[in-house]
């Protein structure tokens, strides 16, 4: 079937596709600002979702992100501490899937007005996260806005969150990973990802909402999943898994990378197609299963397979491409390093992304 559902979400991710683009072309008309200084922006890596700039022979990635809207189900919860692990995820994933390790975050929250214990957990949360992931918080700002800053009328504190973040170029790299390098042939590994990460809230919260009500994260959580979430919003609430640490360990032990994708917002299809270059597509036949959480709200919320794929991770966190003689030995590292990892597909000479489910074949052009 074809993949071409409606908008069920409230937003459009064509939209915000061409509205990225046309701001990334408004900040390439600066990049002539550091042609040959310090700081001078790579000129070849449009499509992803962070960018090199050059200090002489030292080659530094940047990235920048939010958690979104997932901060509402932490205000209904009143419990923060979590959220640091899907600030650091945003960013540094962005950046190893460029192949930039990760290296210094700086933050900014911006709060309606300030509660000193709902920011202590947040902080404590991102340095738990940081810790994780090897990475230095450099950094910071808190903004009290007033009215500018909304969210759930009962929280302590309504506020919005976002990062910064620089890595390094992994030293085995001569040029950062974009898929440019890759062919017909070539092996795709999935990461399995726990949780919805930091993306498809919106749709989440409109389906609960209509199934449950205002209180929606109050309401039981009836997954198959059931024993570990006591409630809808402790499902939700669960935090994103960071994948730089696995990936910067392929490369540190000189495994071939050709491409990553970090499956975000705009589904497994749209993030991949980012780093499918010179006509390339792909087969993903052997994907993880769609989370417990996901496949019970496409049941209450009769969501279409199509629909779900196109704004949820449906359990597949990161994609990578490498050869195929060393697909085993990338499952074997990833796995060693604590994640869940399989060959998931290959990639074709034909474009075009398909996906072979339970739900059937998913193609997308």
């Amino acid at each position: 079937m074809s993949a071409s559902p409606e908008n069920p979400a409230g937003y459009s991710i064509e939209e915000g596709n061409a509205a990225s683009r046309n701001a990334y072309n408004w900040s390439k008309k600066t990049f002539q600002n550091r042609k040959g200084k310090p700081g001078e922006p790579a000129q070849d890596l449009d499509g992803g979702f962070s960018n090199e700039i050059r200090f002489g022979a030292e080659r530094l990635g940047i990235s920048s992100d939010g958690i979104g809207t997932k901060i509402e189900v932490a205000e209904r919860l009143n419990k923060y501490d979590t959220l640091g692990y899907d600030l650091i995820a945003m960013t540094a994933d962005d950046l190893i899937a460029a192949g930039f390790v990760p290296t210094n975050l700086s933050n900014i929250i911006d709060v309606n007005h300030l509660n000193y214990d709902v920011v202590d957990q947040m902080m404590r949360g991102l340095h738990d996260a940081a810790n994780f992931s090897q990475i230095a918080i450099t950094g910071g700002e808190i903004a009290e806005l007033g009215n500018r800053i909304g969210g759930w009328p009962g929280a302590k504190m309504n506020f919005n969150w976002c990062s910064t973040a620089i890595g390094v170029l992994h030293p085995s790299l001569a040029q950062p990973l974009s898929g440019k390098t890759a062919q017909a042939g070539h092996v795709v590994v999935a990461l399995r990802s726990p949780s919805f990460r930091s993306n498809g809230y919106s749709l989440a919260r409109k389906t609960l909402h209509k199934a449950f009500g205002d209180n929606w994260h109050e309401a039981d959580y009836d997954g198959l999943d059931a024993g570990e979430y006591p409630t809808w919003g402790d499902a939700m609430l669960a935090p994103s898994l960071i994948y730089a640490p696995g990936v910067a360990a392929l490369l540190d032990a000189g495994l071939p990378l050709h491409g990553v994708a970090h499956i975000t917002g705009g589904g497994l299809a749209d993030n991949f197609q980012r780093v499918l270059k010179n006509g390339l597509g792909a087969v993903l036949d052997n994907l993880f299963e769609p989370l417990p959480a996901m496949r019970r709200l496409c049941e209450i919320g009769d969501i279409t397979p199509e629909t779900a794929y196109l704004y949820w991770n449906m359990g597949t966190g990161m994609l990578l491409v490498t050869e195929e003689a060393s697909a085993a030995a990338v499952v074997a590292s990833l796995q060693a390093s604590g994640y869940d990892a399989q060959v998931a597909g290959y990639l074709t000479a034909e474009s075009g992304v398909t996906l072979r489910v339970g739900s059937g074949e998913l193609r997308y052009a």
